[in-house]
């Protein structure tokens, strides 16, 4: 049985439990003593107090360590009860000390880039390919990092005495090439490695017991799971979370207690959501990759909702044609979503380190959502059109699903 370990929350201590029970019981194991079913949402900005001498305490000690302040809540950037209760969650979820939520998850690797940068740590190694806003933010420089890009093997060799941070996207987006977690945290040394799990969930890896030191989510993709809510939150120890928190305060990155509410429900249908949405890109996979249409389809060897193709077509005209399928950015949605990367998702990269990431043109990346695998085949039957002469027919070798880092062909 997949069991997570779980902490104490405002008293209530909890045996080890499976991953799908703690998705509906961490962060509400209080409610039920409080005569409460569902967790209450605090939209205060600010909280009265009438001892001026112990707020002042307070956030002295938060200055200093970056800890939740004990008793009530002091404002709502410092934080928030109905947040903390998404955070606990997740940081159960991940098998983490700790979690910090941000409004985006954008402002979460932003707030990870300044408390390193903080220390002196400004060179970052990253693999790519990344999403694509975060590829712009190490390339561009805009708070101060400088970035080496390089291949999982290379991690090593890469390091420098300032080296704050190693990042790696595992399945990455948009290709889904997978990265040997394991082994590249081993490489780290004793720099943290961060790992973007946003495609995977911890329903199906967490990577902290792999070795990562810090796991990011774009919390608006699964852990939300219906398009309705913008977050980011990464999961770590409570030493690097007290320094998130105090850049989090300093910043005002700070997440809404609605998107904090609607978090944590996401988080009950989590490992339900995924694993029926995997199983229906896991068809739609072999589908595409009998198709005489599609010239290559990545889908990575942990599963998953996400599946890649590559087209002979014309992608734009995929795009344009699907009718039940939505063409939009973002992904993890209820609904099924595509989109052509290199024209929005990873537009902002530099086309060389597109394509050498293997972001080519005719690539093309779908989000699979709850929908009957019927109806989503029938729509991208439709929006695939008619073969173009000289397409490749399904006994071609690279028409069957390949694993995402170009390896040998994935048959399941």
């Amino acid at each position: 049985m997949d069991t997570t370990t779980t902490r104490a929350h405002d008293g209530v201590r909890t045996a080890p439990r499976a991953l799908a029970t703690e998705a509906v019981h961490a962060g509400r194991d209080d409610l039920a003593r409080q005569g409460l079913h569902a967790p209450p949402i605090d939209l205060s900005t600010t909280y009265p107090s009438y001892d001026s001498r112990g707020e002042a305490a307070r956030i002295d000690a938060f200055a200093t360590t970056g800890a939740e302040p004990d008793g009530p809540p002091v404002y709502g950037r410092l934080g928030n009860p109905t947040v903390a209760r998404f955070e606990t969650a997740l940081a159960r979820l991940e098998g983490t000390e700790a979690a910090v939520a941000f409004a985006s998850g954008m402002a979460a690797l932003s707030a990870v880039l300044l408390v390193r940068g903080s220390m002196g740590l400004r060179h970052v190694v990253a693999v790519r390919p990344l999403y694509g806003c975060s590829d712009h933010l190490l390339t561009a420089g805009l708070l101060g990092s400088e970035v080496t890009w390089t291949g999982p093997a290379g991690v090593a060799d890469a390091l420098r005495p300032d080296t704050g941070l190693v990042i790696v996207e595992s399945p990455a987006n948009p290709t889904l090439a997978e990265v040997d977690l394991r082994a590249v945290a081993h490489a780290c040394g004793s720099v943290p490695l961060l790992v973007d799990n946003t495609f995977a969930t911890p329903v199906l890896q967490r990577p902290a017991e792999q070795g990562a030191r810090l796991v990011l989510h774009s919390a608006t993709k699964y852990l939300g799971g219906h398009g309705d809510v913008l977050a980011g939150v990464v999961a770590c120890d409570e030493e690097l979370a007290g320094r998130l928190r105090q850049v989090r305060f300093a910043t005002g990155g700070v997440l809404h207690p609605l998107a904090g509410y609607l978090l944590l429900r996401g988080l009950s249908t989590l490992p339900v959501r995924v694993r029926a949405a995997s199983a229906t890109a896991a068809d739609l996979a072999r589908r595409l990759a009998a198709d005489p249409r599609v010239a290559r389809v990545h889908y990575p060897r942990i599963g998953g909702a996400m599946v890649a193709f590559e087209v002979y077509g014309d992608p734009h005209e995929v795009i344009a044609g699907v009718r039940l399928i939505t063409p939009a950015v973002s992904l993890g949605s209820v609904d099924t979503l595509i989109q052509h990367p290199a024209s929005i998702s990873h537009r902002i990269v530099d086309a060389d380190d597109r394509r050498g990431a293997g972001v080519s043109d005719q690539l093309l990346r779908m989000s699979v959502g709850l929908e009957d695998v019927e109806d989503l085949w029938s729509d991208l039957d439709q929006a695939l059109g008619r073969p173009e002469r000289g397409a490749g027919n399904c006994a071609t070798h690279h028409n069957e699903p390949a694993l995402a880092d170009g390896r040998a062909p994935l048959r399941r």
